[in-house]
């Protein structure tokens, strides 16, 4: 049997637990925003807002969600009014992707708390901390 000493040693537990925090800061703080978004929300919206028409496969490969889920995020935001979806003229079988006015709105109302709640997810890390484990992080993603 594993003991919490040894689950403590092994890094796939503690990214768990560490997005088990990352996710309660995020629902807690924007409790109080104007309009709810879960994590993957708002980051399909800040994506959409610096690459507007593109497709739902190109948007789950930036977030790095799968295409199958993407489609009910997408789903949800449309049904918000926060995204709107419209044939591709390119491939018309395709559909681009674009905020509306109100979830630019509401990207430019979310997007201070998110930034502000970062810190909050590694609350016991100094700044230089931070800094290197942010670029472990990244190094270990792109493996």
């Amino acid at each position: 049997m594993t003991s919490r000493d040894d689950l403590n040693r092994m890094p796939g537990h503690l990214i768990r637990r560490l997005n088990q925090r990352s996710t309660a800061v995020f629902s807690e703080r924007l409790k109080s925003a104007p309009v709810e978004l879960t994590s993957v929300q708002y980051a399909a919206l800040d994506v959409l807002a610096r690459e507007p028409g593109i497709d739902q496969a190109r948007l789950a490969a930036l977030i790095a969600y799968d295409r199958a889920t993407i489609g009910e995020v997408v789903k949800r935001l449309e049904k918000k009014e926060l995204v709107a979806r419209q044939v591709n003229e390119e491939d018309r079988r395709a559909r681009s992707l674009r905020l509306t006015a109100a979830g630019k709105i509401a990207l430019a109302q979310v997007a201070p708390m998110v930034a502000a709640l970062q810190a909050e997810i590694l609350g016991n890390l100094d700044e230089d901390e931070r800094t290197q484990f942010m670029e472990l992080l990244r190094k270990a993603v792109e493996a």
